[in-house]
């Protein structure tokens, strides 16, 4: 990922809590044969790993090999932005169309868990994460033990080993202040205002 210095974002915090929020991510790997495989899933950041599951049936965890190199990609609010917004647009009219939109990516060695406890683990905690604004939470321990133990069967675990992490807010920030507030102004209500109007990852 390029990462211009006005759009690095270095707050260790801000960028976890950032992929708690958006709570997804897209797992890329590489099979042996040089094939890339993607698919987005709900994610759990724990410490100096990243957990998820995929599905039994898909192929995508077959081919990857122990320990090779992964990349989950998180993906924020994004937006096309005009150049009829800038205030600059008046005075020299030397201006282009951009896209802006705020993204983590974490590296690291990736490792395939087929065990049935390891993944109820996983799966409890995540759902946990997931439901504990709920006012009424959801539990793993809701559903009857069998019909868990079955639906375990159909996935298996994924972990990430956090190598790298890379976080960037690309939010005209390298933009004078008038065409930054002309950003602002001319940008639809929405998650991506909310961020643009914050200048992190987060509104």
């Amino acid at each position: 990922m390029y990462l211009p210095s006005h759009s690095v974002v270095e707050d260790e915090d801000q960028v976890r809590a950032f992929v708690a929020a958006v709570g997804s991510a897209s797992l890329v790997t590489v099979g042996d044969d040089g094939v890339p495989d993607a698919t987005t899933l709900p994610v759990l950041w724990e410490g100096d790993r990243v957990t998820c599951h995929l599905a039994r049936n898909n192929e995508q965890w077959q081919r990857i090999s122990g320990g090779a190199p992964g990349l989950l990609v998180v993906r924020g609010p994004e937006g096309y932005v005009s150049p009829s917004w800038y205030a600059s647009k008046a005075e020299h009219g030397r201006v282009v169309p951009t896209w802006n939109y705020t993204e983590v990516q974490l590296r690291g060695p990736v490792t395939v868990h087929d065990d049935p406890e390891w993944v109820l683990g996983m799966v409890t905690r995540l759902t946990e994460a997931h439901e504990r604004d709920r006012e009424q939470p959801w539990a793993v321990s809701d559903a009857p033990d069998k019909f868990v133990r079955t639906r375990l069967r159909a996935i298996v675990g994924v972990e990430l080993a956090v190598a790298d992490v890379q976080a960037k807010a690309k939010l005209s920030r390298d933009k004078s202040e008038e065409d930054q507030a002309g950003v602002l102004a001319g940008m639809p209500p929405g998650p991506l205002h909310e961020v643009q109007g914050s200048g992190g990852l987060l509104p």
